[in-house]
This record gives structure tokens, C-alpha cells and sequence, in this order.
């Protein structure tokens, strides 16, 4: 977990240092160089703030955790403590998981759109009712995931189905 931390410190590093950066005039006057580090930072954004939700949860984590060491005399209190600990460790174990997640190499085809042509093909009726499932089937699949489908053309038949469909995914 040590390299991890180290990992999470390190873009938090960079993200400081892209802020200082982008406020520099030099940099804001270069449009391109301005663009390709507001990018940079932007895709660090929610990493770094993931990372320092998981520090407050921890350090929230490690004062309950001490408050009970402590003896509580007040045993409502003593349960609300317990309470926030099975809580703080919850989040804790929810965060540490979507770090390690993030902290995954971008796929450099991740910011691309695509087109989608399907065809209803051989088969008649069949064949153009199954084009219209596929469609179906990934346009759901692409709002489930936060993606854009637009229709860009479509060919459709009488029975509800589609000879052809082209989309983009965005």
C-alpha cells in the first residue's frame, strides 16, 4: 500500500504543479501549452481530491479510534464513536479501492469518439429485428457507462427492425 501512497503523492506533486503553471502569464499567453496542462490537471482533478477525502477519512478514522482508547464515559457517546469508526472504515475501504482504480494507466483511445454501422444483413425480417436488438443493446449499454449516442443515419424496416443504422458514441 506504501507504493501506492507514494503514487497518490506523487500526482498530487504534479497537480500543484500544474496549478502554478496554468496561473503562469507566460504559460496562458502559449495557447497550446496552456491547453495540453489544463488537460493534465483536469484529468488529476478527481484523483486528487478522491486521495484527499481519504486522508480526512483516515485522519477522522485514527482520532475516533483514539477517542476510544481514551475510555468514554458517556456510553452514548461511546456507541456514536463506534458507529462513525464502522462508518469512517466503510468509506476508508471504499476509497482506497477507487484510488487503485484511478491510479490505472489511461488508455490513450479513452477521449475518442467512434461510429457504429449496423446492418440488418441476410435474413429478412429476422435479420433487420436482430440489427434492431444490437441497437438496442449498445445504446443502453452507452448510457449505462455515460457515453453520447447520436443516431447519424438509419434505414428502418416495417417490421420495427433496421436494414441499416449508423451511430457515433461520444
Amino acid at each position: 500500500m506504501d507504493e501506492i501512497f507514494d503514487k497518490l503523492q506523487s500526482v498530487v506533486d504534479r497537480y500543484d504543479e500544474l496549478n502554478e503553471l496554468i496561473s503562469d502569464p507566460e504559460v496562458i499567453a502559449d495557447t497550446q501549452k496552456f491547453m495540453k496542462l489544463s488537460k493534465e490537471e483536469a484529468d488529476l482533478r478527481d484523483t486528487v481530491a478522491a486521495y484527499k477525502k481519504y486522508q480526512k477519512v483516515t485522519q477522522q478514522l485514527d482520532d475516533d479510534k483514539e477517542m476510544l482508547r481514551d475510555k468514554i464515559d458517556d456510553p452514548d457517546l461511546e456507541t456514536m464513536v463506534k458507529d462513525e469508526i464502522s462508518d469512517f472504515t466503510d468509506q476508508k475501504e471504499k476509497l482506497e479501492s477507487e484510488l487503485k482504480v484511478m491510479l490505472l494507466p489511461q488508455d490513450p483511445n479513452d477521449d475518442k469518439n467512434i461510429i457504429m454501422e449496423i446492418h440488418g444483413a441476410a435474413g429478412g425480417d429476422e435479420g433487420s429485428l436482430f440489427a434492431g436488438d444490437l441497437f438496442s443493446m449498445y445504446s443502453k449499454y452507452a448510457e449505462r457507462q455515460g457515453w453520447q449516442v447520436e443516431i447519424i443515419d438509419k434505414n428502418e424496416t416495417e417490421v420495427g427492425g433496421f436494414k441499416e443504422i449508423v451511430l457515433m458514441i461520444t
